[in-house]
């Protein structure tokens, strides 16, 4: 009887599929989080027309006391775009208070006074102004 040589299993042949992993991270809520960031990324982009980001970071570190364990963390930061917010100018007073009108500017029209109004009624059948 000769020896057979040891296959190893699946799991031990190469590199496991980041995207097997990420549904295993955190009890799946990650590959949650970033499906849904995704998604909302893109929604605001296309809103917006300005660029954003979705950043993935995985931190791992050993056990201590042990050769076979690690601890996996995660990080995710999005940056969304903004949307363009108008902008208005105003003046300053001399208490430091904003106001439209420049305060050094004496008003074109000075204090007016309504000029009222005279009521009159046209008959529309014969076109005769009454008052």
């Amino acid at each position: 009887m000769s020896a057979q040589p040891i296959t190893p299993s699946p799991s031990e042949e190469g590199p496991r599929e980041f995207a097997s992993f990420l549904l295993e991270q955190a009890k799946g809520h990650s590959h949650a989080e970033l499906s849904e960031g995704l998604h909302d990324l893109v929604s605001r982009v296309k809103d917006t027309g300005k660029k954003g980001s979705l950043t993935y970071s995985v931190v791992v570190e050993p056990v201590k006391g042990t050769t076979d364990q690690v601890i996996v963390k995660d990080v995710i930061k999005m940056r969304l775009p903004e949307h363009d917010r108008a902008a208005s100018i105003f003046f300053t007073n001399r208490a430091g208070n904003l106001q439209r009108n420049d305060p050094s500017q004496p008003s074109l029209f000075g204090d007016l006074a309504e000029v009222p109004r005279n009521t009159v009624v046209v008959d529309l059948s014969t076109g005769e102004i009454k008052e």
